[in-house]
């Protein structure tokens, strides 16, 4: 059965980008790709991303003239138009459960990656599509910006590690938190 993994960095104060989407507080930080809880193991077990347009276009803007950087296909949940670059990227709108099967077609036997933002991973938890949040929190506090998650959930600890300057998490998504 294929699993939804929201896989992110945050400041510690909640943020997954300033106020202007910028993360040049995140790329400035020590991580260690061959440490606990790297990104290139995480990618080997996805067969499908999810990202938002915001998410979409800072990768755009921030490539430069390197390749698209992945080699699963890429859903990208979107309302406008946006540009096309090589690679297997198809935009989509609507609900992700109006989306379900054809991600999860797309991804085989592997799971997927939602990217982000948080805004969109809490819709994936809304329809029932967010199993797993792992959040790498590096040592800066933004006080403003794009938060990591919209919504109250349930949440348990399931691994943590410290990577390089980050401090890692990875949690079991319960449901909804009541008031």
């Amino acid at each position: 059965m294929t699993a939804y993994h929201f896989y992110t960095a945050s400041s510690l104060d909640g943020f997954l980008a300033d106020p202007d989407d910028n993360l040049g507080w995140l790329l400035s930080r020590h991580f260690d790709e061959k440490g606990p809880m790297n990104i290139p193991d995480f990618q080997a077990t996805t067969g499908a991303n999810v990202m938002g347009a915001t998410t979409y276009e800072w990768l755009l803007a921030n490539g430069g003239d390197a390749p698209w950087p992945y080699e699963v296909p890429t859903f990208v949940f979107t309302h406008r138009e946006l540009p096309l670059v090589d690679g297997d990227i198809r935009f989509v709108s609507g609900a992700p459960a109006e989306h379900r099967g054809v991600i999860e077609s797309a991804a085989g036997d592997r799971d997927v990656w939602v990217l982000g933002g948080g805004a969109l991973a809490a819709a994936f938890a809304d329809d029932g599509m967010l199993d797993e949040l792992t959040v790498t929190f590096a040592p800066v506090l933004l006080g403003a910006g794009r938060p990591l998650f919209g919504g109250a959930r349930e949440l348990r600890l399931i691994e943590h590690a410290v990577n390089g300057e980050f401090l890692a998490g990875r949690y079991a998504v319960l449901g909804p938190r009541e008031a």
